[in-house]
């Protein structure tokens, strides 16, 4: 072993050829400049010397970092570990690493975050995190940072997104309980300073007119955030408000485990007094009791795609601004069933102890 860390020139010297061909040998980037056997022979010299590329001399050299800011607005929510794994993986395969930061959808953490990432010299940001006519977005733009949205829209800004068809997932919903025999169908919006939430309602509005069914203002809740308090918060909301309801369409699955908390304080029973319908299909979801219906999309390849895109950004690429939707998929579970022909439930009072919604781990 020698007495200091081996080199590029090391590595080079010992694979016979010259140190600017080791360096693209050993750069996922630059790989396929070289011949398949070149880029053996120096890995195979990288391993056997235990060569560690220096990272603060490569991005002197290329004036790249090599890492990715992240931000995501609740790693709480089982939804983003599967999305960032996809967009993790996507890097990795081209030697970039991303940093998450996880904003708790504050919009002073998520500034903050944002400049210190900066200040670290990332080479671009993905966020999930972008409220309509977000100021963050503007300054991003005015400084030309390379930014890709991720499960987000924002109409005001030329910047790559990547998300589900929303509004499609969402009408998809509906027709779904419409076609269980439900006129009378509760939603419970998300933000409606966030993408996801203003078109989701959207969707759900086309959806009950291409059904013929009206909309009943007093049957929509306004969630802050997309949480589990929230979604039990506007339940009860709806529960007090006049009007019966037989179905509740939520805007995501975080928000309709709420629904079911509240169902239980009343004692109403999913799916039989009430059917509860979800988006986003994250992880374990099913385990639910009943296992919840809702509206799935590719979680991973929404993570890679978002990577494809920054990866693109980054590297100069002067097309157009591209914007993917990914197909949504509409998946049938116990909680939604046929609307019963009995009289409108009546609700019960609260038990003293509040029910949560059981869990099969």
């Amino acid at each position: 072993m020698p007495d200091r860390p081996a080199t590029l020139r090391d590595v080079a010297a010992a694979a016979r050829v010259h140190p600017a061909t080791a360096s693209r040998a050993l750069n996922p980037e630059t790989r396929i400049l070289v011949s398949e056997d070149t880029a053996r022979r120096v890995t195979d010299a990288a391993a056997r010397l235990g060569y560690r590329p220096n990272p603060v001399a490569r991005s002197l050299r290329t004036r790249r970092s090599h890492t990715v800011g992240v931000l995501i607005p609740d790693l709480n929510n089982p939804l983003f570990p599967p999305i960032v794994r996809g967009l993790e993986d996507r890097l990795a395969a081209v030697g970039y690493v991303a940093l998450i930061g996880n904003t708790d959808a504050d919009a002073s953490r998520e500034r903050t975050l944002f400049e210190q990432m900066r200040a670290r010299h990332v080479d671009g940001f993905v966020l999930a995190t972008a409220t309509l006519h977000d100021q963050l977005l503007a300054d991003a733009a005015a400084a030309d940072v390379p930014v890709v949205l991720m499960n987000r829209l924002a109409p005001d800004f030329a910047f790559p997104s990547v998300s589900v068809d929303n509004e499609q997932g969402a009408r998809m919903a509906v027709t779904h309980l419409a076609r269980l025999g439900h006129t009378r169908i509760a939603h419970v919006a998300g933000p409606q300073e966030a993408s996801t939430g203003v078109s989701r309602l959207r969707g759900f509005r086309d959806g009950m007119a291409t059904h013929g069914l009206e909309v009943d203002e007093g049957l929509i809740a306004y969630a802050t955030r997309y949480t589990v308090e929230e979604g039990a918060r506007c339940c009860r909301e709806l529960l007090a408000r006049p009007g019966e309801f037989t179905a509740v369409a939520a805007a995501n699955d975080m928000l309709a485990v709420g629904c079911y908390t509240a169902l239980d304080e009343r004692s109403l029973r999913c799916p039989e007094d009430i059917s509860v319908i979800g988006f986003n299909d994250m992880p374990f979801i099913d385990r639910l009791r009943p296992p919840l219906t809702t509206v799935r999309f590719p979680h991973y390849q929404l993570g890679t795609e978002a990577a494809q895109l920054l990866l693109e950004r980054i590297n100069g690429s002067e097309g157009p601004v591209k914007i993917l939707y990914l197909a949504p998929e509409l998946v049938v579970r116990g909680s939604t069933t046929e609307r019963a022909v009995s009289p409108p439930f009546r609700l019960r009072p609260a038990p003293s102890g509040h029910a949560k919604p059981a869990i099969d781990c």
